[in-house]
């Protein structure tokens, strides 16, 4: 069975062609010109061979190829070529376009090339700074610990380590959340999907927040069936987007999450009472190490977690998005249920 993605760029080059050839028989209707129509389908081996690999390019200028033969040279409507111009100008352009192709292809991967390079460059400047900050403070609690142990009291002594123990559990999502980050980028999730409670998922999430656990408020509405992912990655993804709600949030006030089932959706409301985020920041929340000019704070995180809740997300053929509202943030996943006679879930009071 051919994959999403295959099937993706099959479609593209079926409306290329389809596009390219109307083109074509029009320019040969109104003009009568011969190189223009070859023009025309030289640009459409172009936008394929840039869109979609090599292979598919080197298909998509022999079917071309046969078009042009078949369309635009006499005999017409027969696969058959007795003008010799006809025949250079063919092969011309099956060389050219196999040329073109391999000129693409060489591009694309110059271009993945920049970008890894640019993703490295991000998460070597992300790392100096986003790990230098739980580091110091660790640091600095067991130096203190250790050097004013007999002086300080029990309270002072619990406080400490309550501090040392948050900062480490922060060290350890941020170091997950670049390890996802670089996986994503590169390419090299691996996905192992099981039929799965969304409600035991999102309880596994809350318990990660040893802190804020009771700032959380869950709410389901009606039957939810059960869905076909990754318990693990999912949950990574909405301790992301809860921990990022909760950042952002007042500290007295809760953060609500709202489950529900929408058509061949379960969907996942996450809302806090923060400070918004504007129209045109959006989509852009969900970049790679970007934060919001509006929340630059000494706690504002690295931009890792949002872009890592979307790529597990979108691997999981989800969406994930943030929907305007009067008051706060709201962030809305959407994930589709793969097995609807799977047994339903009863309600969480």
């Amino acid at each position: 069975m051919l994959t999403y993605w295959r099937k993706s760029h099959f479609l593209f080059s079926f409306i290329v062609l389809a596009s390219a050839l109307s083109v074509s028989w029009l320019i040969d209707q109104v003009l009568g010109s011969t190189i223009a129509v070859l023009l025309v389908l030289q640009l459409a081996v172009v936008v394929v061979a840039l869109q979609c690999t090599s292979h598919f390019a080197y298909g998509f200028a022999v079917i071309e190829a046969m078009s042009f033969n078949f369309l635009f040279t006499t005999p017409r409507y027969s696969l058959q070529m007795f003008h010799a111009e006809d025949i250079i100008n063919l092969v011309v352009f099956v060389l050219v376009a196999l040329t073109t192709s391999q000129l693409a292809e060489h591009y694309r991967r110059q271009q993945d090339e920049l970008k890894k390079a640019k993703l490295r460059n991000s998460i070597l400047l992300s790392v100096s700074h986003d790990l230098r900050t739980p580091l110091a403070t660790i640091i600095g609690t067991l130096t203190t610990l250790n050097e004013y142990m007999p002086k300080l009291s029990e309270g002072e002594k619990s406080e400490l380590l309550n501090s040392a123990t948050a900062e480490s559990h922060r060290l350890h999502q941020y170091i997950e959340n670049l390890l996802q980050a670089t996986k994503l980028q590169h390419g090299a999730l691996k996905i192992t999907r099981n039929d799965e409670s969304i409600i035991h998922i999102i309880n596994n999430a809350v318990l990660r927040l040893p802190y804020s656990q009771e700032r959380v408020r869950v709410q389901v509405q009606g039957q939810l069936s059960h869905i076909s992912v990754s318990a693990i990655f999912i949950e990574q993804a909405l301790f992301n987007v809860l921990d990022n709600a909760l950042r952002f949030s007042p500290k007295h006030q809760s953060v609500v999450v709202t489950l529900f089932q929408e058509s061949a959706f379960i969907v996942i409301d996450i809302q806090d009472k923060g400070v918004g985020i504007k129209r045109d920041e959006a989509a852009r929340i969900f970049d790679l190490f970007y934060s919001s000019a509006t929340k630059k704070t000494a706690d504002s995180g690295s931009g890792l977690g949002l872009a890592v809740a979307k790529g597990i997300i979108t691997a999981h053929q989800g969406q994930i998005e943030s929907v305007p509202v009067s008051e706060g943030c709201l962030i809305r996943i959407r994930l589709p249920i793969d097995q609807p006679s799977s047994s339903p879930q009863g309600e969480q009071s």
